[in-house]
């Protein structure tokens, strides 16, 4: 089974995101910090995707766009502000509803390996 990490610091979005995969099909797990992706990672944890809010803490370090480079990412932002992301990361702007975020994960996780 495919597992996404989401990361984001508005609670209403994990929730709506990680719900809306589950019924899908596609375990997620969520968290509100990169420092919560890395503790889930060196429990043993392995992400078939990430999907990070652009107001998660951590974001913005050199270690998350190692992560973003490492593992299929979608990353959710302002148009306002402005961020260095690793090539082949999806930018979507807000506002964007759920179920779209939700469709460019399940893109994301299609055909990848489980």
């Amino acid at each position: 089974m495919h597992l996404v990490f989401i990361v984001a610091r508005d609670w209403t979005l994990r929730a709506g995101v990680r719900a809306e995969l589950r019924e899908k099909g596609i375990d997620a797990l969520g968290l509100e910090s990169m420092d919560d992706l890395a503790m889930a990672l060196a429990a043993g944890q392995t992400p078939t995707a990430l999907m990070i809010e652009a107001g998660a803490e951590g974001t913005q370090t050199a270690a998350a766009a190692q992560l973003m480079r490492r593992f299929p990412s979608l990353f959710v932002a302002s148009r306002a502000d402005k961020f260095d992301l690793p090539a082949g990361v999806i930018l979507l702007y807000r506002p964007v509803r759920v179920g779209e975020i939700v469709e460019r994960v399940i893109e994301i996780v299609k055909g990848l390996p489980a």
